[in-house]
Order: C-alpha cells, then structure tokens, then sequence
C-alpha cells in the first residue's frame, strides 16, 4: 500500500522536527527539506545500510513498499549502487560506490554550507540528486551546479530532479575538474570522501568563498568534515568540524593490492622491537586519534587484523617507497613485538604521533585543521594555521 500525499507530508514532517531537534537541521532550511522529500530520488531498489556492523539490507519497493517508504523517511544511509554499476541483482555487491546519505548527514552540512540568497554553489557527487534539489529548491535551480563521474547515475538524477520540479545542471564528468563555465562560485560543496582538494576547486571559488569536503588521509578510511575559506590567493584554510563517513571519490580510492609484494616473507629481515602500546591506544573506527595519526604521519596506510579487543596485528605500508611495520598485540602480554622494514621507521613514527597527541591532553578533533596550497599541497595544523604539525 502506498502512502497518501498527506501521509508522506506528515513523514516528512516527522522527519524534518525530529532533525531540528538534534541541531542537524536549521530553522532556514526546514521548508525545503518538507518540499523536496527523499523518496522523490530513490531508485525502487535500495539497501539500507547499518553503520554499526557494515550490513546492507536490500529493500524493494515493489516488493514492500511500505519497508521501502520507512527506510526513505529513516534517518539511515542508503545504497543505491554497488561496484561502479557492475553489480546485478538484490543482493549486496562488493563495494558500495554510491548512496544517499542519512538524512541528518544531509541536514548538517547544508547548515554548515551557510548558504544565502543570491549564492552560486557547485556540487561535487550528485548521486542522486538529492542534495541539489534541496540546494535547487533553496537558492533556484540556476545558481546550482552539480558534477557527477557516473553517466546512468547522473540521468537518473537529472530524472529526479525533473519529477520534483527542479532543473539545476547536471554534468556528467570528473569532478576534480569542477565546471568552470559558470564560476565563480561562492560555495563548494563535496559529497564524497576526499584524499586530495582539487586546484580547480579552488580556482572556482571567489576569494572570501567556502569549500566543505569530507577529507582524510589513506592511513585509514576515516573523513572529517573541512571547512575551507579560500584566500586572495588562491589557497584555502579552515578547522575540521566532526567525523563523517563517505565513499571516497573514485579516482582517490586506496588499492590495498599494491602492497601485495612489499612482504615477501614474514617477518624476514625486518628489524624486531618492543614497544608498550596497546592495541587500544591505536583507535578504533571513529575515534580521533586514528585521524589525528594520520595527520602526523603522512603517507602511510593502515590496517589491523583483530582477533578481540586486545589482540591482532597492525600493519603499516609507505606509500612512497616498499618500508612496512607489523605490530602483533596479544591480550595478557604487556609488551607487542614491532617489526619495521625498510628505509622508514612507520612504527616509530606512529609511535611518536601517538605520543605527541596523548602530551597534549588527547586534544578534539576540532583544535584541527587544515591549509590547502593553490596546487594542492595540504598543511594540517593544531589550534590556528600558522601552528602546523612538527611532523607528517
């Protein structure tokens, strides 16, 4: 059963008092959330992602159209493709390469944007097409340009838009380009995970303009949302504001196959140490500290094999040249054994990260930010940016 237009105004409703409530959602922009309604962009086949285990359950609309609509009105991410379109059937693919995001998501960012009337803003990731219809409807469709890598994804956004009413322009194509036919552009708004801020984003944006991204380092899958205010000239600066969860922009994607070789044997010749940090002291998903050592020790990748809470192997890769550093905690061993190989001492130089962070008082993630050069080089810093890190 489908739900009358009245039902689904009082959906959306819900939605929008329940968003207001927790602060994602600003008084400016309620109106438009109710206006421009998430199911609108939803393809009849989602799966609704839970982001404490990583599962996706696939939802049908045709199916069961009533699951359908509670997960369009939920405040949950949803995937709408996997493995760059490759993927068929109901099931879960392999790797989600594009979503609509939780709707609080959505909501904070677009309060963050600080958008007023008149502004220019260019969209970085279309997906749906969601958040430009909820930029569209707030600004008018010709002051919204978005720019999506994906070509069926991007006709089926522009469809979207269509079926709500909207027309911003749609461009099919790589968005580190941006879209120079119409900048100027007062705000840049990035919907994907960031490794690096592109010139053209930039050079896009008029001086006193901002650039919000979810940004991270590759040592490990984290973002934090930047907020960038770009300068005379041309470089951009600004704090990061919280963590956020994003697939990576396409082109910026860690393949973790190029590690493959760098360990020919285990543990071989690599030099053999101690240290006392535990398998804690690294961080786990969301916590800043993980962030924070990534900041500080630059190009370099990350993972860790977990057994329990105590016990599991972290590896560390160069991502310049083959040095690598494994580190195998074991619950009741006060002491993990380090092996590092190569010219660079990853373990030494993550060891340090940690402590430099922990003499500090374990400082937020909001004491931090980051400055991006005219070509693209990034400076992070601690508390203002002239302060960069020592090290990274």
């Amino acid at each position: 059963m489908t739900r009358t237009p009245e039902q689904e105004g009082r959906a959306g409703d819900e939605l929008a008092r329940s968003l207001r409530e927790t602060g994602a959602l600003a008084p400016t922009w309620a109106e438009t959330f109710r206006a421009v309604p998430r199911t609108l962009f939803l393809p009849d086949l989602v799966w609704s992602h839970d982001m404490a285990t990583g599962r996706s359950v696939p939802i049908a609309r045709t199916d069961d159209p009533e699951d359908w609509e509670r997960a369009a009105y939920a405040n949950v991410p949803l995937v709408t493709q996997w493995d760059d379109g490759r993927h068929t059937g109901t099931q879960s693919g392999t790797v989600p390469t594009s979503s609509v995001s939780m709707p609080s998501v959505v909501a904070s960012m677009l309060r963050d944007l600080e958008v007023t009337d008149g502004m220019r803003v260019l969209e970085i990731g279309t997906g749906t097409g969601w958040n430009a219809g909820l930029l569209a409807h707030r600004l008018g469709s010709g002051r919204v340009v978005s720019v999506e890598i994906d070509a069926a994804i991007a006709e089926q956004a522009r469809a979207a838009l269509k079926r709500a009413g909207l027309s911003p322009e749609v461009i099919h194509g790589d968005g580190r380009a941006g879209w120079s036919a119409r900048a100027p552009y007062d705000r840049v708004i990035v919907t994907a995970g960031a490794r690096a801020i592109s010139p053209r984003w930039l050079e896009q944006t008029r001086p006193g303009g901002i650039i919000l991204a979810p940004w991270g380092t590759h040592y490990t899958d984290q973002d934090a949302l930047v907020r960038l205010s770009v300068r005379e000239d041309g470089s951009a600066s600004g704090p990061f504001l919280r963590m956020v969860e994003f697939m990576k922009l396409r082109d910026q994607r860690l393949d973790w196959s190029r590690f493959n070789d760098y360990v020919a044997e285990f543990p071989g010749e690599a030099e053999v140490s101690r240290t006392r940090v535990t398998l804690a002291d690294l961080g786990d998903r969301y916590e800043t500290v993980r962030f924070v050592a990534g900041l500080c020790v630059a190009g370099c990748a990350h993972v860790v094999n977990r057994s329990d809470k105590e016990t599991g192997k972290a590896w560390f890769f160069d991502l310049a040249s083959r040095s690598w550093a494994a580190v195998e905690f074991r619950s009741g061993t006060p002491d993990a054994v380090v092996y590092q190989s190569g010219p660079r001492r990853l373990w030494d130089e993550v060891e340090q990260a940690l402590k430099w962070w922990s003499d500090r008082g374990k400082p937020s993630l909001d004491r931090f930010g980051l400055t991006i050069e005219p070509d693209g080089a990034f400076h992070p810093w601690f508390e203002r940016p002239t302060q960069t890190l020592p090290f990274g």
